[in-house]
């Protein structure tokens, strides 16, 4: 299957979570093999060679860093949601449309100067992107690019990524 057949598995779903919403919902993407493969293999073509480290966002990030880490020959680490590590080496709060959230770091993984590339499913407003950038750069790693496999692109989400570059196999 080639990206573009893979692409057009993510289905969109008006209306949802809110009237005038457009979700977009990458399921049927991740459950069909040859859809997942096809963009697994697009983003891995995404990383800069020198990675060391790929970061997985909460959820669906976490899917798409362990294919591509395993295609890849990388480690991953995940970026959580508060409370569900034991031993926490950061956090970072950050601005939603309608309140805050807060991501974290599990203690132990990352050293200072790996290089490291982000990895999720959408590229929003980019705030959780953002803050999780941040969080590993207050650990001392190095970004070195954010890989996603839809960007939404009148959002903004690259702005406020601070110059990080960002490879999106879609964008609407």
């Amino acid at each position: 299957m080639d990206l573009d057949q893979a692409l057009g598995l993510i289905a969109e779903v008006p209306d949802f979570p809110e009237p005038g919403v457009l979700f977009r919902d990458l399921s049927p993407l991740f459950a069909h093999a040859a859809g997942f493969a096809a963009v697994t293999d697009a983003l891995a073509g995404t990383l800069d060679p020198g990675v060391e480290l790929l970061a997985g966002v909460e959820a669906r990030g976490f899917l798409l860093a362990a294919a591509v880490g395993y295609a890849r020959g990388l480690g991953v680490v995940l970026v959580r949601k508060p409370g569900k590590l034991p031993s926490v080496a950061g956090r970072v709060d950050y601005a939603l449309e309608y309140g805050t959230a807060s991501v974290e770091l599990p203690a132990g993984i990352v050293r200072p100067g790996q290089r490291i590339a982000v990895l999720d499913d959408v590229l929003a407003t980019g705030g959780t992107v953002a803050a999780t950038g941040k969080l590993l750069e207050d650990a001392g790693a190095v970004v070195t690019g954010v890989s996603v496999v839809l960007e939404l692109a009148g959002l903004g989400g690259r702005a406020v990524l601070g110059g990080r570059p960002v490879h999106s196999l879609q964008s609407c």
